[in-house]
């Protein structure tokens, strides 16, 4: 998306401009669409607005289920468990992802596993399981290379395998 400007490379979290954020979430307003759903919860999310986040992305997951594509639901799986992984529940948005992957990576929809993969590995490097996340995001690699994704996106990835190697050579240093 356009609203991140980059990562940091140290938490792996979006960094985004707020005040384009909040301007966006305004356009989009109480838009029932999957689409906009989907959006608005991966807005709340980076403006750490995680209560809003969850419940919207709860409501996404059931509206993905009753009208969406099973490609659909996969996403919005994978969104909800991203707003677990930064409210720290781990083991929660840890199951959640690995059940999205192992099923896109079944039916060969390579762009959604990496998409899975990737959040994994945030995830895991969150739990400071390095060596699982950089697993995780050489896969995420892998499969975004194969679906032609992004330069953004490989780059994000690179970055967080990066991260992940050096977390692992020198474990975490404290504050």
């Amino acid at each position: 998306m356009s609203y991140i400007l980059g990562y940091d490379p140290d938490t792996l979290r979006e960094q985004v401009d707020p005040i384009r954020c909040e301007g966006r979430l305004g356009e989009i307003g109480e838009q029932r669409s999957l689409p906009a759903l989907l959006e608005r919860v991966w807005l709340l999310k980076v403006l750490d607005r995680l209560d809003d986040a969850l419940v919207l992305s709860e409501q996404s997951v059931r509206v993905a289920r009753m009208a969406g594509t099973r490609k659909d639901l996969l996403r919005a799986r994978i969104l909800h468990a991203t707003v677990l992984q930064v409210r720290g529940q781990l083991a929660a948005a840890d199951q959640e992802l690995t059940a999205c992957a192992e099923e896109a990576d079944g039916q060969g929809w390579s762009g959604i596993a990496a998409f899975a993969y990737q959040h994994r590995g945030k995830t895991r490097y969150d739990g400071e399981d390095f060596d699982a996340a950089r697993t995780d995001f050489k896969r995420a690699l892998f499969l975004r290379q194969e679906s032609g994704a992004p330069d953004e996106q490989l780059e994000s990835t690179l970055l967080a395998i990066d991260a992940s190697e050096r977390r692992r050579v020198r474990p975490s240093v404290a504050s």
